[in-house]
């Protein structure tokens, strides 16, 4: 993680309020990017924070029960992300419209339908519908999937204005090189208006060894990409015109979750 330099501690401005706030959500990501938990000078040291900043920081993220402590073993997140996380599979319009959608798809096509989210320069998987003792998707809800690997997360980067793909492109470019997308920009751009104009993408053992994953874009009302719909089937000897007939039918699911958030109104 870059580096934050120490906030000046009689800032009180509209700009430094906002580098503030963002200096304490810091303390959050370094929390959860950490496997094991995090002693106070560990994350002092990380963020370069004052004592004085950090106590600050860390009493407001605690009584709001964001992160905890217990004694040897230092922060990790707290009880309230739990609450949030159930709050969220109640609430969050996109999952609610999807449910039923999802398990209709998981029971017709015999596989795991994944609900997926671009999330900052992520995939993050949200719902998971039909797993079962024979096969189960590693991707369950809350985990990020690999950004250019996959049909999920394909047609999410077919949807992204060509000025966000630029930037990927250049902050990434070693991975760009391994997806098999192109060598050049231009390349991949051509690539991902193939999947675009198509409506799906489909992959085989690009992200599970043995799996094939076929997904489409959900768009909000300004065609915006808001995720993806897939399906993830434990055979790699899928024919070309089955591939195409599952794919027609992800299309239809992914534009029906499409049209229902949509229409939801405040």
């Amino acid at each position: 993680m870059t580096s934050l330099n120490e906030e000046s501690e009689h800032s009180t401005g509209p700009a430094q309020s906002s580098s503030s706030l963002e200096r304490m959500i810091s303390v959050l990501d370094v929390i959860e990017e950490s496997p094991t938990g995090l002693t106070f000078d560990q994350i002092k040291d990380t963020l370069q924070l004052t004592r004085a900043t950090l106590y600050r920081y860390v009493k407001i993220l605690s009584e709001a029960g964001l992160i905890t402590s217990l004694p040897d073993l230092g922060y990790t997140l707290g009880p309230r992300v739990a609450e949030l996380d159930y709050k969220m599979r109640q609430q969050d319009p996109l999952i609610t419209t999807a449910r039923p959608v999802m398990m209709e798809l998981a029971k017709t096509e015999h596989g795991v339908v994944l609900l997926c989210r671009r999330y900052r320069d992520k995939v993050l998987c949200v719902h998971q519908e039909g797993s079962s003792d024979s096969f189960t998707s590693a991707y369950e809800r809350g985990r990020d999937w690999p950004l250019l690997r996959g049909a999920t997360s394909r047609i999410i980067m077919a949807h992204l204005p060509g000025r966000i793909l630029a930037r990927l492109y250049e902050q990434r470019p070693q991975e760009f090189k391994q997806s098999g997308l192109g060598s050049t920009l231009d390349e991949v751009k051509a690539a991902l208006a193939k999947a675009r104009n198509r409506g799906w993408s489909s992959s085989t053992s690009e992200v599970t060894k043995g799996v094939t994953g076929i997904a489409a874009a959900i768009l909000d009302n300004q065609n915006a990409v808001v995720g993806s719909l897939s399906v993830s089937m434990a055979s790699t000897a899928i024919s070309e015109d089955e591939i195409l007939r599952i794919a027609e039918r992800v299309k239809f699911c992914a534009r029906i979750v499409s049209n229902g958030i949509s229409r939801i109104r405040k």
